[in-house]
């Protein structure tokens, strides 16, 4: 049989062009070398019939009212705003850094009017913003930096601050208010029956036929296709020819207690102490009410599947021949986080899809 398209991964961005391309009458193959859907965001019960994410927690937020009731189409949603602590020598404090916070590392009853004028008392004043670094200190100075974003961030990317590009600090906020969210979106919502229910409807579709543990890159010429849409890392695509993109990886460690609850918000940050990165409750997150509680530790790792694009400019100017031969294809495409080597949320992934597809649609 031959397809119009063959899509490659059924994650976000696989799911969302294969559902497009469907509705506009073409006929899709999604293929998958894991043996589900859904990408990272694929969850399921475990053996407590606790509903947890396998691959770390998964929270959707956006922006974007277009991407939010474009993904209303396939799931209900259940209101929730996502609380992160750090915890310090026994002590937890709000992530972002807000008023609280800063008032509980200095020692101080700082008003939301007087946090602005301490800060820039601490503030390394940069002329130019090229690294997270600059990005911190220019923010919160050294104190802060230290506490929280220097160690957290050599456990996640194996790098100091000032070898990461400047985008990834600069995705946390500094709050001279209360506010303790830790997004700040307009939509803030969990699929009511969890990710995996959402992509089923995704992918219900009598144009859509999917085909799990399947390795396309092991597989190329085992499908008759017209055109191509690949989702996975592109440097794997073309066969490393320039050389390995640099990605991080993670390492997940479940555990399941018979509490009610073993911490006070959804995540907790270990910026320096043990060697994971955070743990994640689920129950806080999906709202399930069930006996017990499972819980993730996050390690961050340089080797496995690749979860994190490592943004800087050596990499990116690695990318950007990945990118010049991929433009001199006819009939393939890349989107999504891996594809297209960027750090994107997942209402991102979804916008970037949707945006492939409609200039596919277009031609």
């Amino acid at each position: 049989m031959k397809y119009d398209f063959l899509i490659v991964g059924a994650g976000y961005a696989g799911a969302v062009a294969a559902r497009e391309l469907a509705d506009a009458g073409h006929k899709v193959l999604v293929v998958d070398k894991r043996n589900h859907i859904g990408g990272n965001a694929f969850d399921t019960l475990d053996e407590n019939g606790v509903l947890i994410h396998p691959y770390g927690p998964h929270i959707f937020h956006t922006n974007s009212r277009k991407i939010f009731e474009y993904l209303s189409r396939f799931t209900e949603w259940r209101f929730y705003e996502h609380r992160v602590l750090a915890k310090e020598k026994d002590a937890y404090y709000p992530i972002p850094i807000n008023r609280i916070t800063i008032n509980k590392v200095f020692n101080l009853n700082l008003s939301e009017e007087e946090v602005e004028g301490f800060l820039d008392t601490k503030r390394v004043k940069k002329t130019e913003i090229k690294t997270s670094e600059d990005v911190v200190l220019n923010s919160v100075g050294h104190e802060l930096c230290e506490m929280f974003f220097r160690g957290y961030t050599r456990k996640q990317w194996d790098l100091d601050l000032s070898e990461l590009a400047a985008g990834v600090a600069a995705r946390i906020p500094t709050r001279t208010n209360d506010d303790d969210r830790y997004f700040s979106d307009t939509f803030q919502m969990m699929p009511s029956h969890g990710y995996t229910a959402m992509f089923e409807r995704i992918l219900d579709s009598k144009n859509i036929e999917v085909r799990l543990s399947f390795d396309y890159l092991l597989n190329r010429k085992e499908i008759n296709f017209d055109k191509l849409i690949f989702t996975g890392p592109i440097d794997a695509y073309y066969e490393n020819c320039f050389g390995k993109l640099p990605y991080r990886s993670l390492r997940f460690e479940h555990e399941h207690f018979a509490v009610d609850q073993f911490q006070s918000v959804g995540t907790v940050n270990y910026p320096n102490e043990q060697d994971f990165t955070r743990i994640t409750e689920f129950k806080h997150i999906t709202g399930q009410v069930v006996s017990g509680t499972s819980i993730v530790k996050e390690y961050s790792q340089s080797s496995g599947d690749p979860y994190y694009p490592v943004p800087n400019p050596i990499n990116e100017s690695l990318y950007q021949k990945y990118l010049a031969k991929a433009e001199l294809e006819k009939n393939v495409y890349f989107v999504g986080r891996l594809a297209q080597y960027r750090y994107y949320n997942m209402d991102q992934v979804v916008g970037s899809s949707l945006a492939l597809v409609n200039k596919i649609l277009d031609k």
